[in-house]
């Protein structure tokens, strides 16, 4: 800094510093604190660029005049109780320009003391921030209508799910369906095939959001009890209505085969897919990159033998195998995905498979839809804020004692 006795060099700073005022994008007004209402005694260009007011048209006015009715009362308040103690603020507000145009206005008051303290003169730097506001406002919405699409889709995908069980005479069957997110990868459904036929499948699609869902929604589709257009039917012109249940090895191939974008898009699936046998017992599966299944009965849970088989999707001439199990009056068939035992607790220890097998030993006794809201229930306190990380996919089939 020059030193101040000397006239043509603090002429030459002043000088200075008034041009870079003036030459500021920002809007730059100075107010007289020491009279009433506090008129502006100084404006720069940008003032006069930012509002369309002459500096000549505002000079001895309050700054206020650029407000309207539609100013935030709130945000009005702030600024003046900021000038009433002297303090610093900073707000962004509605103004508008001379044309009556609004625009937002973000300002930052500094307030200017004298030697003794005493606020002289408080300094407003303004800018036009109407662009980011309005792509704010733009994105705000834009959220909303992707949440209100989630939640319809959701809806949508709710109506997959099983609307009814069916009803036989000897055995009973239950699911429980808890997505991580809005919109899930799971999919399921226990389904009359014919008078002596019940099918039952559980799949799940990698990841979550919208891709996973909308494939889950796809497979289900596929997966119907719709003979014409279900994969899990064969034509039989002997039979009255022209189809037989397909084997499960050749619902799996068919959707192996009609889903094989997976190397392609990234999105794979795992199936279980079982057919029941009512007269019998008997049930024949596959389980395509699937955990195996579990039958529980009074004293033990134990793990099925997983059917040869790949995560659908990848090769699509894959010819997959077959097992079977007899189920007695008793036992309890558990078909699930991975989100059940894979569950981590706040230390990021799982869940595991022998606490969901232990539980499902001590849960066997009660009705199997009630063992299985108790299950997920246990998945979902394992976890940190009771929120599992991945969709919690059950069915239960209950053979009854006799």
């Amino acid at each position: 800094m020059p030193p101040v006795n000397d006239p043509k060099t603090a002429m030459a700073w002043l000088a200075l510093k008034d041009r870079a005022l003036g030459a500021s994008s920002e809007g730059i007004t100075i107010a007289d604190a020491r009279r009433p209402d506090r008129p502006l005694i100084y404006v720069n260009e940008g003032f006069e660029r930012l509002t369309g007011y002459q500096a000549a048209e505002v000079l001895g006015r309050n700054c206020k005049f650029l407000q309207g009715p539609d100013a935030d009362p709130d945000t009005v308040s702030e600024i003046r109780a900021a000038l009433t103690v002297g303090r610093d603020c900073q707000v962004e507000i509605l103004n508008h320009h001379k044309n009556g145009t609004p625009f937002w206005n973000r300002l930052a008051i500094t307030p200017v003391k004298d030697a003794k303290g005493r606020v002289t003169h408080f300094i407003g730097i303004q800018s036009d921030v109407t662009a980011r506001r309005e792509a704010e406002a733009r994105l705000v919405e834009a959220n909303a209508q992707m949440r209100r699409d989630l939640e319809e889709a959701a809806v949508i995908q709710q109506a997959w799910l099983p609307q009814s069980l069916p009803r036989v005479s000897g055995y009973d069957f239950a699911w429980e369906f808890r997505p991580c997110d809005d919109l899930a990868g799971d999919g399921l459904n226990i389904l009359r095939l014919d008078e002596n036929h019940i099918g039952l499948y559980v799949l799940d699609v990698t990841g979550h959001g919208v891709p996973a869902a909308l494939l889950s929604a796809s497979l289900n589709r596929w997966l119907s009890p719709m003979p014409e257009q279900s994969c899990l039917y064969e034509p039989d012109p002997g039979r009255p209505s022209g189809y037989r249940p397909a084997t499960p090895a050749k619902v799996a191939a068919t959707l192996n085969r009609e889903f094989s974008a997976g190397p392609r898009t990234g999105k794979y699936f795992t199936l279980h897919y079982g057919l029941l046998d009512l007269r019998d017992g008997r049930y024949r599966y596959v389980t395509a990159g699937h955990p195996p299944p579990v039958r529980v009965t009074a004293d033990k849970a134990e793990l099925l033998p997983l059917a040869e088989g790949v995560i659908m999707g990848i090769l699509p001439g894959f010819e997959f195998k077959e097992q079977e199990v007899t189920l007695v009056p008793g036992d309890r068939l558990l078909v699930y995905t991975d989100g059940a035992f894979e569950a981590v607790d706040a230390d990021d220890l799982e869940m595991g498979e022998k606490r969901l097998m232990d539980a499902l030993v001590d849960l066997h006794s009660r009705p199997a839809a009630e063992s299985l809201k108790a299950i997920v229930e246990k998945v979902e306190a394992w976890c940190p804020g009771g929120q599992p990380q991945d969709d919690v996919t059950l069915i239960a089939l209950d053979v009854l004692p006799r």
